[in-house]
Protein backbone atom coordinates (compact mmCIF):
# COMPACT_ATOMS: atom_id res chain seq x y z
CA UNK A 1 0.00 0.00 0.00
CA UNK A 2 3.04 2.29 0.14
CA UNK A 3 2.36 4.02 -3.17
CA UNK A 4 -0.96 5.37 -1.89
CA UNK A 5 -1.20 8.18 0.66
CA UNK A 6 -4.09 6.51 2.51
CA UNK A 7 -5.30 2.97 2.99
CA UNK A 8 -8.93 4.12 3.05
CA UNK A 9 -10.55 7.24 1.65
CA UNK A 10 -14.14 7.76 2.82
CA UNK A 11 -16.30 10.26 0.93
CA UNK A 12 -19.15 11.45 3.13
CA UNK A 13 -19.60 11.83 6.87
CA UNK A 14 -23.15 10.61 7.42
CA UNK A 15 -24.16 7.31 9.02
CA UNK A 16 -22.47 5.26 6.29
CA UNK A 17 -19.26 7.29 6.27
CA UNK A 18 -18.92 7.53 10.03
CA UNK A 19 -19.30 3.77 10.43
CA UNK A 20 -16.96 3.04 7.53
CA UNK A 21 -14.23 5.37 8.81
CA UNK A 22 -14.56 4.06 12.35
CA UNK A 23 -14.32 0.40 11.32
CA UNK A 24 -11.42 1.13 8.95
CA UNK A 25 -9.48 2.90 11.69
CA UNK A 26 -10.26 0.04 14.07
CA UNK A 27 -8.68 -2.33 11.55
CA UNK A 28 -5.53 -0.19 11.61
CA UNK A 29 -6.05 1.43 8.22
CA UNK A 30 -4.73 4.95 7.63
CA UNK A 31 -8.02 6.72 6.96
CA UNK A 32 -9.30 10.06 5.68
CA UNK A 33 -12.96 11.08 5.80
CA UNK A 34 -14.14 13.93 3.55
CA UNK A 35 -17.40 15.77 4.25
CA UNK A 36 -18.88 18.78 2.42
CA UNK A 37 -20.96 20.05 5.34
CA UNK A 38 -21.30 18.72 8.92
CA UNK A 39 -20.59 15.23 10.18
CA UNK A 40 -23.73 13.32 11.08
CA UNK A 41 -25.40 13.67 7.71
CA UNK A 42 -29.10 13.39 7.06
CA UNK A 43 -29.87 11.22 10.09
CA UNK A 44 -28.56 13.68 12.67
CA UNK A 45 -29.51 16.97 11.03
CA UNK A 46 -32.51 16.54 8.73
CA UNK A 47 -33.84 13.01 9.17
CA UNK A 48 -34.17 10.50 11.98
CA UNK A 49 -33.13 12.62 14.97
CA UNK A 50 -35.09 15.84 14.35
CA UNK A 51 -38.17 14.06 13.02
CA UNK A 52 -38.40 11.71 16.01
CA UNK A 53 -37.79 14.63 18.38
CA UNK A 54 -40.64 16.58 16.78
CA UNK A 55 -42.85 13.48 16.93
CA UNK A 56 -42.11 13.14 20.65
CA UNK A 57 -42.98 16.79 21.32
CA UNK A 58 -46.24 16.32 19.40
CA UNK A 59 -46.96 13.13 21.36
CA UNK A 60 -46.45 14.89 24.69
CA UNK A 61 -48.88 17.63 23.66
CA UNK A 62 -51.40 15.10 22.36
CA UNK A 63 -51.27 13.05 25.57
CA UNK A 64 -51.53 16.18 27.71
CA UNK A 65 -54.74 17.08 25.90
CA UNK A 66 -56.01 13.54 26.44
CA UNK A 67 -54.98 13.41 30.11
CA UNK A 68 -58.57 13.01 31.30
CA UNK A 69 -58.52 9.59 29.69
CA UNK A 70 -56.16 8.57 32.52
CA UNK A 71 -58.12 10.37 35.22
CA UNK A 72 -55.86 13.44 35.18
CA UNK A 73 -56.45 17.14 34.60
CA UNK A 74 -53.73 19.34 33.10
CA UNK A 75 -55.67 22.45 32.17
CA UNK A 76 -55.04 24.39 28.97
CA UNK A 77 -52.04 23.22 26.92
CA UNK A 78 -50.20 26.03 25.16
CA UNK A 79 -47.85 25.69 22.19
CA UNK A 80 -44.77 27.85 21.66
CA UNK A 81 -43.55 26.88 18.17
CA UNK A 82 -40.19 28.58 18.58
CA UNK A 83 -39.48 26.69 21.81
CA UNK A 84 -40.44 23.41 20.15
CA UNK A 85 -38.08 23.99 17.24
CA UNK A 86 -35.30 25.14 19.57
CA UNK A 87 -35.78 21.87 21.46
CA UNK A 88 -35.48 19.93 18.18
CA UNK A 89 -32.24 21.77 17.37
CA UNK A 90 -30.91 21.22 20.90
CA UNK A 91 -31.44 17.47 20.69
CA UNK A 92 -29.76 17.08 17.32
CA UNK A 93 -26.77 19.11 18.54
CA UNK A 94 -26.53 16.88 21.60
CA UNK A 95 -26.47 13.82 19.33
CA UNK A 96 -23.83 15.48 17.16
CA UNK A 97 -21.61 16.34 20.12
CA UNK A 98 -21.98 12.88 21.62
CA UNK A 99 -21.46 10.79 18.48
CA UNK A 100 -20.51 12.87 15.43
CA UNK A 101 -18.07 15.56 16.59
CA UNK A 102 -14.93 15.53 14.38
CA UNK A 103 -12.70 15.37 17.46
CA UNK A 104 -14.09 11.92 18.28
CA UNK A 105 -12.85 10.58 14.96
CA UNK A 106 -9.62 12.54 14.97
CA UNK A 107 -8.85 10.90 18.32
CA UNK A 108 -9.20 7.58 16.49
CA UNK A 109 -6.47 8.66 14.08
CA UNK A 110 -8.82 9.57 11.23
CA UNK A 111 -8.02 12.72 9.25
CA UNK A 112 -11.18 14.80 8.79
CA UNK A 113 -11.32 17.14 5.81
CA UNK A 114 -14.10 19.59 5.02
CA UNK A 115 -14.66 19.89 1.28
CA UNK A 116 -16.13 18.44 -1.89
CA UNK A 117 -14.50 15.29 -3.25
CA UNK A 118 -14.44 14.22 -6.89
CA UNK A 119 -12.56 11.51 -8.72
CA UNK A 120 -9.43 12.31 -10.70
CA UNK A 121 -8.82 8.66 -11.50
CA UNK A 122 -9.75 5.38 -9.87
CA UNK A 123 -7.31 5.84 -6.98
CA UNK A 124 -7.18 9.63 -6.70
CA UNK A 125 -9.58 12.23 -5.34
CA UNK A 126 -9.57 16.00 -5.75
CA UNK A 127 -10.81 17.86 -2.67
CA UNK A 128 -12.12 21.42 -3.05
CA UNK A 129 -12.71 23.40 0.14
CA UNK A 130 -15.12 26.29 0.65
CA UNK A 131 -12.48 28.85 -0.35
CA UNK A 132 -11.88 27.02 -3.61
CA UNK A 133 -8.50 25.63 -2.59
CA UNK A 134 -7.76 22.19 -3.95
CA UNK A 135 -5.62 19.20 -3.06
CA UNK A 136 -5.30 15.69 -4.37
CA UNK A 137 -5.09 12.53 -2.27
CA UNK A 138 -4.75 8.89 -3.23
CA UNK A 139 -6.11 5.77 -1.58
CA UNK A 140 -5.77 2.04 -1.90
CA UNK A 141 -9.49 1.65 -1.19
CA UNK A 142 -12.19 4.26 -1.70
CA UNK A 143 -15.60 4.15 -0.03
CA UNK A 144 -18.35 6.37 -1.44
CA UNK A 145 -20.82 7.28 1.30
CA UNK A 146 -22.36 10.51 0.00
CA UNK A 147 -25.95 9.60 0.85
CA UNK A 148 -28.99 11.09 -0.84
CA UNK A 149 -30.98 14.31 -0.87
CA UNK A 150 -34.66 15.17 -1.03
CA UNK A 151 -36.15 14.67 -4.48
CA UNK A 152 -38.19 17.58 -5.82
CA UNK A 153 -40.42 16.33 -8.65
CA UNK A 154 -40.79 18.48 -11.77
CA UNK A 155 -44.19 19.88 -10.82
CA UNK A 156 -45.34 22.94 -12.71
CA UNK A 157 -44.67 26.08 -10.65
CA UNK A 158 -42.78 24.34 -7.85
CA UNK A 159 -39.85 26.73 -8.19
CA UNK A 160 -42.09 29.75 -7.69
CA UNK A 161 -42.94 28.87 -4.06
CA UNK A 162 -40.93 28.45 -0.89
CA UNK A 163 -41.55 24.73 -0.53
CA UNK A 164 -40.28 22.58 2.32
CA UNK A 165 -38.44 19.26 2.25
CA UNK A 166 -37.03 17.30 5.18
CA UNK A 167 -33.84 19.32 4.66
CA UNK A 168 -35.54 22.64 5.44
CA UNK A 169 -38.51 21.54 7.57
CA UNK A 170 -36.66 21.63 10.86
CA UNK A 171 -35.34 25.15 10.31
CA UNK A 172 -38.77 26.81 10.50
CA UNK A 173 -39.65 28.65 13.69
CA UNK A 174 -43.44 28.67 13.41
CA UNK A 175 -46.21 26.14 12.96
CA UNK A 176 -48.28 26.75 9.83
CA UNK A 177 -52.01 26.94 10.33
CA UNK A 178 -52.44 24.81 7.21
CA UNK A 179 -49.91 22.40 5.68
CA UNK A 180 -50.11 20.37 2.48
CA UNK A 181 -47.87 17.29 2.38
CA UNK A 182 -47.17 15.75 -1.01
CA UNK A 183 -46.40 12.09 -0.38
CA UNK A 184 -47.94 9.47 1.88
CA UNK A 185 -44.79 7.49 2.60
CA UNK A 186 -42.87 7.29 5.91
CA UNK A 187 -41.82 10.96 6.05
CA UNK A 188 -45.24 12.20 4.95
CA UNK A 189 -47.03 9.95 7.44
CA UNK A 190 -44.82 10.82 10.40
CA UNK A 191 -44.92 14.56 9.75
CA UNK A 192 -48.66 14.57 9.06
CA UNK A 193 -49.29 13.21 12.55
CA UNK A 194 -46.72 15.47 14.21
CA UNK A 195 -48.10 18.69 12.73
CA UNK A 196 -51.74 17.64 13.21
CA UNK A 197 -51.06 17.04 16.89
CA UNK A 198 -49.37 20.44 17.12
CA UNK A 199 -52.52 22.10 15.86
CA UNK A 200 -51.91 22.40 12.11
CA UNK A 201 -54.62 21.54 9.59
CA UNK A 202 -52.88 18.88 7.50
CA UNK A 203 -53.73 17.64 3.99
CA UNK A 204 -51.85 14.70 2.44
CA UNK A 205 -51.82 14.21 -1.33
CA UNK A 206 -50.64 10.98 -2.96
CA UNK A 207 -51.11 9.23 -6.29
CA UNK A 208 -51.46 5.84 -4.60
CA UNK A 209 -54.80 4.51 -3.30
CA UNK A 210 -53.36 4.19 0.22
CA UNK A 211 -50.49 5.27 2.42
CA UNK A 212 -47.19 3.47 3.07
CA UNK A 213 -47.59 1.22 0.05
CA UNK A 214 -44.63 -1.02 0.94
CA UNK A 215 -46.37 -2.13 4.13
CA UNK A 216 -49.22 -4.52 4.89
CA UNK A 217 -52.44 -2.94 3.53
CA UNK A 218 -54.58 -4.24 6.41
CA UNK A 219 -52.30 -2.50 8.91
CA UNK A 220 -51.86 0.70 6.89
CA UNK A 221 -55.65 0.95 6.65
CA UNK A 222 -55.89 0.85 10.45
CA UNK A 223 -53.15 3.47 10.76
CA UNK A 224 -54.80 5.72 8.18
CA UNK A 225 -58.06 5.62 10.14
CA UNK A 226 -56.17 6.58 13.28
CA UNK A 227 -54.49 9.53 11.57
CA UNK A 228 -57.82 10.65 10.12
CA UNK A 229 -59.29 10.58 13.63
CA UNK A 230 -56.49 12.94 14.67
CA UNK A 231 -57.39 15.37 11.90
CA UNK A 232 -55.27 14.41 8.89
CA UNK A 233 -57.14 14.91 5.59
CA UNK A 234 -56.25 12.56 2.72
CA UNK A 235 -56.47 13.17 -1.03
CA UNK A 236 -55.47 9.79 -2.49
CA UNK A 237 -55.45 8.59 -6.09
CA UNK A 238 -54.57 12.22 -6.80
CA UNK A 239 -51.73 13.72 -8.79
CA UNK A 240 -50.31 17.20 -8.27
CA UNK A 241 -50.76 19.26 -11.45
CA UNK A 242 -49.41 22.62 -10.31
CA UNK A 243 -48.10 24.53 -7.31
CA UNK A 244 -48.42 28.30 -7.14
CA UNK A 245 -48.43 31.22 -4.74
CA UNK A 246 -51.73 32.26 -3.20
CA UNK A 247 -53.11 34.71 -0.68
CA UNK A 248 -52.75 32.06 2.05
CA UNK A 249 -49.23 31.17 0.95
CA UNK A 250 -49.46 28.33 -1.53
CA UNK A 251 -52.05 26.70 -3.78
CA UNK A 252 -51.77 23.09 -4.91
CA UNK A 253 -53.86 21.96 -7.88
CA UNK A 254 -54.62 18.26 -7.73
CA UNK A 255 -56.20 15.94 -10.26
CA UNK A 256 -58.27 12.89 -9.43
CA UNK A 257 -59.73 10.93 -12.32
CA UNK A 258 -59.71 14.04 -14.50
CA UNK A 259 -61.38 16.24 -11.90
CA UNK A 260 -59.24 19.15 -10.72
CA UNK A 261 -59.47 20.93 -7.38
CA UNK A 262 -57.29 23.40 -5.50
CA UNK A 263 -55.98 23.11 -1.94
CA UNK A 264 -54.86 26.25 -0.12
CA UNK A 265 -52.32 26.31 2.71
CA UNK A 266 -49.55 28.34 4.31
CA UNK A 267 -46.80 25.87 3.40
CA UNK A 268 -46.25 22.77 1.30
CA UNK A 269 -43.95 19.90 2.28
CA UNK A 270 -42.59 17.71 -0.50
CA UNK A 271 -42.14 14.23 0.96
CA UNK A 272 -41.57 12.68 -2.43
CA UNK A 273 -38.57 10.45 -1.90
CA UNK A 274 -34.82 10.85 -2.16
CA UNK A 275 -32.16 10.68 -4.87
CA UNK A 276 -28.53 9.60 -4.61
CA UNK A 277 -25.85 12.29 -4.26
CA UNK A 278 -23.58 11.42 -7.19
CA UNK A 279 -23.59 14.51 -9.40
CA UNK A 280 -20.40 16.12 -8.07
CA UNK A 281 -18.35 12.91 -7.77
CA UNK A 282 -17.25 12.74 -11.44
CA UNK A 283 -17.63 8.97 -11.37
CA UNK A 284 -16.75 8.76 -15.06
CA UNK A 285 -13.17 9.72 -14.24
CA UNK A 286 -12.85 6.56 -12.19
CA UNK A 287 -14.91 4.42 -14.53
CA UNK A 288 -17.48 3.69 -11.83
CA UNK A 289 -20.84 2.50 -13.13
CA UNK A 290 -24.08 4.05 -11.90
CA UNK A 291 -27.72 4.30 -12.84
CA UNK A 292 -30.79 6.37 -12.14
CA UNK A 293 -31.11 4.97 -8.61
CA UNK A 294 -27.46 5.50 -7.69
CA UNK A 295 -24.08 3.77 -7.81
CA UNK A 296 -24.30 0.14 -8.89
CA UNK A 297 -22.91 -2.34 -6.32
CA UNK A 298 -22.99 -6.07 -5.75
CA UNK A 299 -23.98 -7.76 -2.51
CA UNK A 300 -20.49 -7.07 -1.14
CA UNK A 301 -21.09 -3.33 -1.70
CA UNK A 302 -18.38 -3.36 -4.38
CA UNK A 303 -18.67 -1.35 -7.59
CA UNK A 304 -17.38 -2.52 -10.95
CA UNK A 305 -13.97 -1.30 -9.71
CA UNK A 306 -12.79 -3.91 -7.20
CA UNK A 307 -11.21 -1.40 -4.82
CA UNK A 308 -14.10 1.13 -4.87
CA UNK A 309 -17.12 0.49 -2.67
CA UNK A 310 -20.41 2.39 -2.32
CA UNK A 311 -22.44 2.27 0.86
CA UNK A 312 -25.88 3.37 2.02
CA UNK A 313 -28.32 5.75 0.35
CA UNK A 314 -25.95 6.58 -2.52
CA UNK A 315 -26.54 3.08 -3.91
CA UNK A 316 -30.31 3.56 -3.96
CA UNK A 317 -30.77 0.05 -2.57
CA UNK A 318 -31.89 0.87 0.96
CA UNK A 319 -32.89 4.21 2.45
CA UNK A 320 -32.35 3.31 6.11
CA UNK A 321 -29.68 4.44 8.56
CA UNK A 322 -29.40 0.92 9.98
CA UNK A 323 -28.74 -0.46 6.50
CA UNK A 324 -26.04 2.16 5.92
CA UNK A 325 -24.30 0.90 9.05
CA UNK A 326 -24.78 -2.74 8.02
CA UNK A 327 -23.44 -2.08 4.52
CA UNK A 328 -20.45 -0.24 5.98
CA UNK A 329 -19.49 -3.34 7.97
CA UNK A 330 -19.96 -5.53 4.89
CA UNK A 331 -17.82 -3.28 2.67
CA UNK A 332 -14.96 -2.73 5.12
CA UNK A 333 -14.78 -6.42 6.03
CA UNK A 334 -14.53 -7.42 2.38
CA UNK A 335 -12.08 -4.68 1.41
CA UNK A 336 -9.75 -4.33 4.37
CA UNK A 337 -9.54 -7.74 6.05
CA UNK A 338 -10.77 -9.94 3.21
CA UNK A 339 -13.51 -11.52 5.31
CA UNK A 340 -16.31 -12.44 2.86
CA UNK A 341 -19.59 -10.82 3.87
CA UNK A 342 -22.76 -10.06 1.93
CA UNK A 343 -25.69 -7.75 2.52
CA UNK A 344 -28.34 -9.58 4.52
CA UNK A 345 -31.14 -8.91 2.04
CA UNK A 346 -33.57 -11.35 3.64
CA UNK A 347 -33.75 -9.63 7.03
CA UNK A 348 -34.11 -5.91 6.37
CA UNK A 349 -36.41 -4.30 8.96
CA UNK A 350 -38.10 -0.94 8.59
CA UNK A 351 -40.28 1.12 10.90
CA UNK A 352 -42.50 4.17 10.45
CA UNK A 353 -42.55 5.99 13.79
CA UNK A 354 -46.10 7.22 13.84
CA UNK A 355 -48.22 6.48 16.89
CA UNK A 356 -48.93 3.61 16.68
CA UNK A 357 -45.66 2.55 15.03
CA UNK A 358 -45.65 0.35 11.94
CA UNK A 359 -42.80 -2.10 11.38
CA UNK A 360 -41.92 -4.93 9.02
CA UNK A 361 -39.23 -7.58 8.50
CA UNK A 362 -38.74 -10.21 5.80
CA UNK A 363 -41.20 -11.09 3.04
CA UNK A 364 -44.57 -9.37 2.80
CA UNK A 365 -47.82 -11.28 2.52
CA UNK A 366 -48.18 -10.03 -1.06
CA UNK A 367 -44.68 -11.21 -2.02
CA UNK A 368 -45.26 -14.66 -0.55
CA UNK A 369 -48.60 -15.02 -2.33
CA UNK A 370 -47.21 -13.90 -5.69
CA UNK A 371 -44.22 -16.27 -5.41
CA UNK A 372 -46.50 -19.23 -4.72
CA UNK A 373 -44.94 -19.87 -1.31
CA UNK A 374 -46.98 -22.01 1.06
CA UNK A 375 -47.49 -20.13 4.32
CA UNK A 376 -49.92 -19.33 7.11
CA UNK A 377 -50.78 -15.95 8.66
CA UNK A 378 -50.80 -15.82 12.44
CA UNK A 379 -52.45 -12.72 13.94
CA UNK A 380 -52.68 -11.27 17.40
CA UNK A 381 -54.39 -7.95 18.24
CA UNK A 382 -52.94 -5.37 20.62
CA UNK A 383 -56.34 -5.29 22.31
CA UNK A 384 -55.40 -8.67 23.86
CA UNK A 385 -51.96 -7.54 25.11
CA UNK A 386 -52.40 -6.65 28.77
CA UNK A 387 -49.60 -4.05 28.76
CA UNK A 388 -51.24 -2.32 25.81
CA UNK A 389 -54.51 -2.29 27.75
CA UNK A 390 -52.92 -0.76 30.87
CA UNK A 391 -51.24 1.90 28.71
CA UNK A 392 -54.35 2.65 26.66
CA UNK A 393 -52.47 1.68 23.48
CA UNK A 394 -54.73 -1.03 22.10
CA UNK A 395 -54.76 0.04 18.44
CA UNK A 396 -52.77 -2.39 16.34
CA UNK A 397 -52.07 -5.95 15.35
CA UNK A 398 -49.23 -8.44 14.97
CA UNK A 399 -49.12 -10.47 11.76
CA UNK A 400 -46.58 -13.24 11.29
CA UNK A 401 -46.12 -15.14 8.03
CA UNK A 402 -44.70 -18.61 8.63
CA UNK A 403 -44.58 -22.20 7.42
CA UNK A 404 -47.46 -24.27 8.75
CA UNK A 405 -45.65 -27.35 10.05
CA UNK A 406 -42.16 -26.11 10.85
CA UNK A 407 -43.17 -22.68 12.12
CA UNK A 408 -40.30 -21.11 10.14
CA UNK A 409 -40.85 -17.35 10.14
CA UNK A 410 -40.88 -15.85 6.63
CA UNK A 411 -41.87 -12.30 7.57
CA UNK A 412 -43.69 -10.21 10.14
CA UNK A 413 -45.61 -6.94 10.26
CA UNK A 414 -46.50 -5.13 13.47
CA UNK A 415 -48.72 -2.10 13.97
CA UNK A 416 -48.83 -0.88 17.53
CA UNK A 417 -46.99 0.73 20.41
CA UNK A 418 -43.27 -0.16 20.40
CA UNK A 419 -43.60 -1.98 17.07
CA UNK A 420 -40.00 -1.08 16.27
CA UNK A 421 -38.76 -2.97 19.32
CA UNK A 422 -41.03 -5.93 18.56
CA UNK A 423 -39.79 -6.12 14.98
CA UNK A 424 -36.28 -6.36 16.42
CA UNK A 425 -37.35 -9.60 18.12
CA UNK A 426 -38.47 -11.02 14.80
CA UNK A 427 -35.26 -9.83 13.09
CA UNK A 428 -33.18 -11.72 15.65
CA UNK A 429 -35.42 -14.79 15.39
CA UNK A 430 -35.35 -14.94 11.60
CA UNK A 431 -31.60 -14.30 11.40
CA UNK A 432 -30.94 -17.21 13.76
CA UNK A 433 -33.58 -19.68 12.59
CA UNK A 434 -35.85 -19.35 15.62
CA UNK A 435 -39.24 -20.86 14.74
CA UNK A 436 -42.65 -19.92 16.10
CA UNK A 437 -42.45 -23.01 18.29
CA UNK A 438 -39.16 -21.76 19.78
CA UNK A 439 -40.71 -18.32 20.16
CA UNK A 440 -43.75 -19.72 21.93
CA UNK A 441 -41.61 -21.84 24.26
CA UNK A 442 -39.46 -18.85 25.31
CA UNK A 443 -40.42 -17.18 28.59
CA UNK A 444 -41.32 -13.50 28.17
CA UNK A 445 -41.87 -11.11 31.10
CA UNK A 446 -45.40 -10.12 32.06
CA UNK A 447 -46.77 -7.55 31.43
CA UNK A 448 -44.77 -6.46 28.41
CA UNK A 449 -45.34 -5.63 24.78
CA UNK A 450 -42.83 -8.35 23.90
CA UNK A 451 -45.20 -10.87 25.40
CA UNK A 452 -47.55 -10.03 22.53
CA UNK A 453 -44.97 -11.49 20.14
CA UNK A 454 -45.01 -14.70 22.15
CA UNK A 455 -48.82 -14.73 22.19
CA UNK A 456 -48.77 -14.42 18.40
CA UNK A 457 -46.43 -17.41 18.26
CA UNK A 458 -48.83 -19.34 20.51
CA UNK A 459 -51.32 -19.20 17.65
CA UNK A 460 -49.05 -21.54 15.70
CA UNK A 461 -49.55 -24.20 18.39
CA UNK A 462 -53.30 -23.56 18.39
CA UNK A 463 -53.56 -23.73 14.61
CA UNK A 464 -51.61 -27.01 14.46
CA UNK A 465 -54.02 -28.77 16.79
CA UNK A 466 -57.00 -30.54 15.25
CA UNK A 467 -60.31 -31.90 16.43
CA UNK A 468 -59.16 -35.43 15.58
CA UNK A 469 -55.98 -35.06 17.65
CA UNK A 470 -57.90 -33.75 20.65
CA UNK A 471 -60.37 -36.64 20.39
CA UNK A 472 -57.46 -39.10 20.53
CA UNK A 473 -55.99 -37.30 23.56
CA UNK A 474 -59.37 -37.46 25.31
CA UNK A 475 -59.71 -41.17 24.54
CA UNK A 476 -56.15 -42.07 25.62
CA UNK A 477 -56.23 -40.15 28.90
CA UNK A 478 -59.91 -40.41 29.64
CA UNK A 479 -60.54 -36.67 29.73
CA UNK A 480 -64.15 -35.42 29.94
CA UNK A 481 -64.01 -31.80 28.77
CA UNK A 482 -65.53 -30.21 25.68
CA UNK A 483 -63.68 -30.24 22.37
CA UNK A 484 -62.73 -26.70 21.23
CA UNK A 485 -64.43 -25.26 18.17
CA UNK A 486 -61.98 -25.66 15.31
CA UNK A 487 -64.37 -24.46 12.61
CA UNK A 488 -63.02 -20.85 12.65
CA UNK A 489 -59.50 -20.77 11.15
CA UNK A 490 -59.01 -17.15 12.31
CA UNK A 491 -59.89 -17.68 15.93
CA UNK A 492 -57.45 -16.15 18.40
CA UNK A 493 -56.73 -17.79 21.75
Amino acid sequence: MGKYEFDALVIGGGAAGLTTAGVAANFGAKTMMIEMERLGGDCTWTGCVPSKTLLKAASVMHNAKKAEKYGLSTGEVDLDPQKVMRHVDKVRREVYEDADDPQIFEDMGIEIVNGKASFVDEHTLKITDREGLQREVSGKYIFVCTGAKAFVPPIKGVDTVDYLTNESLFEIDDMPEKLIIVGGGPIGSEMSQAFARLGTEVHVVDMAPGILTNDDPELTSILKERLEEEGVHYHLNSGVKEISKSSEGVAVTIDRDGNESVLQANRVLLATGRRANIKSLDLEAAGVEYGKAGITVDDKCRTNKRHIYAIGDVTGRYQFTHMSEHMAKVATSNALIKVPMKIDKDHVPWVTYTEPELGHIGATEKELTESGTSFEVYKFPFSKIDRAITDGQTTGMIKVYAKKWSGKILGASVLGAHAGEMISQYALAMRNGVSLRDFSDTIHPYPSYGLGARRAADQWYIRNQSETMVKWIKRIFGYRGEIPDYSDPDRIV
